[in-house]
């Protein structure tokens, strides 16, 4: 997913405190001004999420939503945001090395499915 064209539509759970921490960093990281963040929540209120995406999939990862319409989520947006930071390129050939996707997918469902309790247990503020 190259989508180089325009800036990239950031979907993350905007009442996780460790979603809005994640997302706090990274945009520090954007110099480039290529992402645009939104908490799905407020997207969702205002009828813009983007087609056949639905709050069950916004609930389980981040997503990432390129100029031409394509989604990415999880491991992969993770992966593709990386490219968009100068700060992270020394990591993303990391990313892409044979079989990084196969371990770094579940790694992000492990955290994604604890994130909330996490959150709690570091005082950023998120639900139950």
């Amino acid at each position: 997913m190259d989508g180089d064209a325009g800036p990239l539509r950031v979907l993350f759970d905007g009442e996780c405190g460790l979603c809005r921490a994640q997302a706090l960093w990274l945009r520090r990281l954007d110099w480039r001004r290529r992402l645009r963040w939104e908490d799905f929540h407020a997207s969702e209120a205002q009828g813009s999420c983007p087609a056949g995406l639905d709050r069950g999939a916004l609930e389980q990862s981040l997503h990432v939503v390129a100029a031409d319409g394509r989604v990415l989520r999880g491991f992969l947006a993770l992966r593709r945001l990386a490219r968009c930071l100068p700060a992270l390129w020394p990591f993303v050939p990391l990313l892409y090395l044979p079989g990084a996707a196969s371990l770094g997918e579940p790694l992000y469902r492990l955290v994604a499915q604890n994130r909330h309790r996490l959150s709690r247990d570091r005082g950023w503020g998120a639900r139950g």
